[in-house]
């Protein structure tokens, strides 16, 4: 008999939150011992980067992970700032362009003097930054950027590059898991986005670990707007679960036309499907039985930290948080934590602060960061019911 996971629920009065998606090779080892090395923390400010997509296709990933850095560096620097110092960001928009991230990295860590970058935001263009952030030996935190190989390619740790969201594999694994054990679903059909790694991860992680049996599969290209075709292809397939790994422009008119089509089943989707433009798109009336995997819900709190962090997010831009303010808060205090416990803000000593942070107390949970740099720390799987989050289970890994 399936064991089932048991939900947790909200009071109604808190409104939804949203969720988030070329190789470089390792470069010197991270942390210190090395005078030379990375970028020296000079004058009275730490300069901190922001590399992210604020227009462009996928800018309401980075817009809102820019909302979250700027109040994590205004809290941060109410109360004292780093060691005495100010913090300062500095913000540029790579337009959701991965070569553009690659020049953008270049700007910030060679002519800028920024000591940590946080972004960019989406799996391709946090590959393009790698080369540049290696080179210069500037530690990245990528807030969104899930792909495995990120942190880790061709079997060899990237020195400096770590993130503050957990990665495609593990969301893969748990929605399978979520498929099988909680919506008893024997049979999925899969409809990924085929252009993009983030999909393709997703959908490896996902078939790989699933129980039942995936009866149907079509693909889409990352800006597509009708999918009538394909959804009438799986219409006539028996499925119990759709399983749709992508980003939110596409996943909401999927929902759309699935649902305006007689589609009925539970649709399940990972972290790119959290901005609330995916629910625009999908209208309000269509996202029902619709289920994600997230990194932080306002109806599922990891610590007491996250009831403040409502509150001042609140303050200041008048709404609630989504995931993606939360994981670049997380981030710059990350950074925050590192440079303390290293008692410098030096780049080099930066990234050896984040490869050894244990027991963060972030508010997507507390984060230990592992040997392949990535966070160890809970994961959210959030339900909707027309358009609005109605349950938000905690899962711990």
């Amino acid at each position: 008999m399936k064991k089932k996971l048991a939900f947790l629920f909200a009071s109604v009065f808190l409104l939804t939150a949203c969720s988030a998606g070329p190789n470089g090779g390792g470069g010197a080892s991270a942390g210190g011992g090395d005078s030379d090395a990375g970028n020296k923390q000079e004058g009275d400010t730490i300069k901190v980067g922001l590399n992210l997509e604020l227009s462009g296709a996928v800018a309401g990933y980075g817009t809102q992970e820019e909302e979250g850095a700027e109040l994590a560096v205004e809290k941060i620097n109410e109360d004292g700032g780093i060691l005495g110092k100010k913090v300062e960001l500095v913000k540029k928009d790579n337009k959701s362009d991965n070569n553009e991230a690659a020049t953008t990295t270049a700007n910030l860590t060679t002519n800028d003097g920024i000591v940590a970058m946080i972004g960019p935001a989406t799996s391709g263009a946090v590959k393009a930054a790698i080369p540049n952030v290696t080179k210069a030996q500037v530690p990245m935190i990528t807030p969104s950027g899930t792909d495995d190989s990120i942190t880790v390619s061709n079997d060899q740790v990237q020195d400096y590059v770590f993130r503050s969201c957990f990665q495609d594999s593990f969301q893969g694994v748990i929605l399978a898991k979520y498929a099988s054990d909680n919506l008893d679903a024997d049979k999925a059909a899969i409809f990924g986005d085929n252009s993009s790694d983030y999909a393709t991860g997703l959908t490896k992680a996902f078939t790989d670990e699933y129980d039942g049996e995936v009866v149907a599969k079509e693909n889409f290209t990352k800006g597509d707007k009708d999918f009538q075709a394909a959804l009438t292809k799986l219409k006539k397939t028996d499925f119990d679960v759709l399983y749709v790994p992508g980003y939110y422009e596409e996943a909401g008119l999927i929902i759309k036309q699935a649902r305006e089509m007689g589609i009925d089943q539970p649709i399940i989707g990972a972290d790119g499907f959290g901005d609330e433009k995916m629910i625009q798109l999908a209208g309000k009336e269509n996202v029902s039985d619709v289920f994600y995997t997230g990194h932080f819900s306002t109806l599922a709190p990891a610590n007491d930290t996250v009831e403040p962090f409502i509150d001042d997010f609140n303050e200041k831009y008048d709404k609630e948080p989504s995931t993606f303010n939360a994981l670049s808060y997380d981030a710059m205090l990350m950074i925050k934590e590192a440079i303390e416990n290293e008692d410098s803000a030096d780049s080099a000593d930066i990234a050896k602060g984040l490869a050894e942070l244990k027991d963060f107390v972030g508010v997507t949970g507390t984060i230990s960061i592992d040997k392949d740099h990535n966070p160890e720390k809970p994961l959210v799987v959030v339900g909707f019911t027309d358009g609005k989050e109605s349950s938000a289970e905690k899962i711990e890994p």
